[in-house]
């Protein structure tokens, strides 16, 4: 049979397409550069892909110019995989060295780059710095505070919305890899009653799924939470050696990779037989969902689609949105820009890549949560999981 998984990697026409789009959106908040400093943006840029980010020890730069290819600073240790990259400009120094951990280099880097716009537009030049919500500054702060000084008079400004908006529409090529490990993982749920049954530990059963998955294609399974039981309270926990029984539930939810890009979803089961509450649970959850996909069309908005789903649980059962919302985007990171909250207001845009994931309260203090990943197309959305099935599965 034809393999038909997408190709790894990009081409370098994706990675020149991110990069015009980037400058054109610098030019116009008046950015000179822009510098980045973590996993999913240096990757997203570059495509440089290493699971040594794993590694706390040593930071990694990228500079984006306002015109021009980006500029690679990093450790040397990764100097050969950069340059197997579209790179051209790739400048190392050795690491670790505490006493000057690559900020000499970043900073006479960044300053060679503004040099070219100071002689135009003299003064103060602003660099753009992905600092707000669901960013992090992968570097040390003192190195940060020396970074600023010596840069001075230009400054960093915060360009998280830029970062946002360029992220946050997938291109098709990137879609094909999430379409990909959604149904892997779909796969590997469809096939739950083949290597899960009662008498294993909930650490069995979660080893044996993880262990499917990997069989089946996916390249990485970092994240699984879940539980098993006549209900639960506690869905992201490390798995423990309680024995399943007749009449519990399970509750797998996956992260799961492929080159890169992540699925997630998850999916509820009893064993044997169910109680009438667990049902009634599980549908509710169901039909929030079925709400939200409905509504999920350009122009909408992510609180639009936390409305429909609110709207069925506040109808049908007591609403619980202690989690904070009811879904997000999924793409380089397992949860990413937008969220489906009351007060996200973000558009819905074509090519967008969401779930929805509506939780509620039952029984004694239980959680029942259902989640959904799909791509928002021109005319509503397309499902990449296969979608659940309206009555909860048994496994015999």
């Amino acid at each position: 049979m034809k393999d038909l998984s997408p190709d790894r990697g990009f081409p370098v026409e994706e990675f020149e397409k991110r990069l015009s789009r980037l400058q054109e959106l610098m030019g116009n908040k008046g950015l000179s550069a822009f510098l980045v400093c973590t996993e999913p943006e240096v990757r997203y840029l570059t495509g440089f892909h290493t699971p040594f980010w794993q590694s706390p020890t040593r930071p990694w730069f990228l500079i984006v110019p306002l015109t021009g290819k980006p500029i690679a600073v990093i450790p040397s240790i990764g100097e050969v995989a950069m340059r197997e990259t579209w790179l051209d400009d790739v400048r190392t120094w050795s690491s670790p060295n505490p006493i000057d951990e690559g900020v000499t280099l970043l900073s006479e880097t960044l300053q060679e780059v503004l040099d070219i716009h100071s002689k135009k537009l003299g003064g103060s030049l602003q660099i753009g710095l992905p600092i707000g919500s669901e960013t992090h500054l992968r570097m040390p702060l003192l190195d940060f505070e020396k970074l600023k000084n010596t840069i001075f008079p230009h400054i960093f400004v915060d360009s998280t919305e830029i970062l946002k908006s360029l992220r946050s529409i997938k291109s098709e090529l990137e879609i094909q890899k999430i379409s990909k490990i959604c149904k892997i993982v779909s796969q590997g749920f469809s096939e739950i009653s083949n290597f899960v049954s009662i008498g294993m530990t909930e650490r069995e059963a979660f080893q044996a799924f993880r262990i499917r998955l990997l069989e089946l294609g996916a390249d990485e399974v970092p994240y699984l939470v879940g539980a098993t039981g006549p209900g639960f309270s506690d869905i992201i926990k490390q798995p423990s050696d309680r024995i399943i029984e007749s009449g519990d539930l399970i509750m797998f939810d996956t992260g799961s990779i492929y080159d890169g890009y992540f699925c997630d979803f998850d999916r509820n089961m009893a064993f044997e037989f169910i109680t009438d509450d667990a049902r009634s649970a599980y549908e509710i959850a169901w039909n929030a969902t079925e709400a939200a996909l409905k509504l999920a069309s350009p122009g909408n908005t992510t609180s639009d689609l936390w409305q429909a789903m609110a709207s069925v649980l506040e109808t049908e059962s007591a609403s619980n949105d202690s989690v904070g919302r009811f879904g997000h985007g999924i793409g380089m990171q397992v949860t990413e820009w937008p969220s489906n909250t009351e007060n996200d207001l973000s558009v819905l845009e074509e090519g967008m890549v969401l779930t929805v994931e509506p939780n509620l309260t039952w029984g004694n203090g239980y959680v029942m949560v259902h989640e959904e990943n799909f791509v928002v197309r021109s005319e509503g959305i397309e499902l990449l999981s296969i979608r659940a099935r309206p009555e909860i599965e048994l496994i015999y």
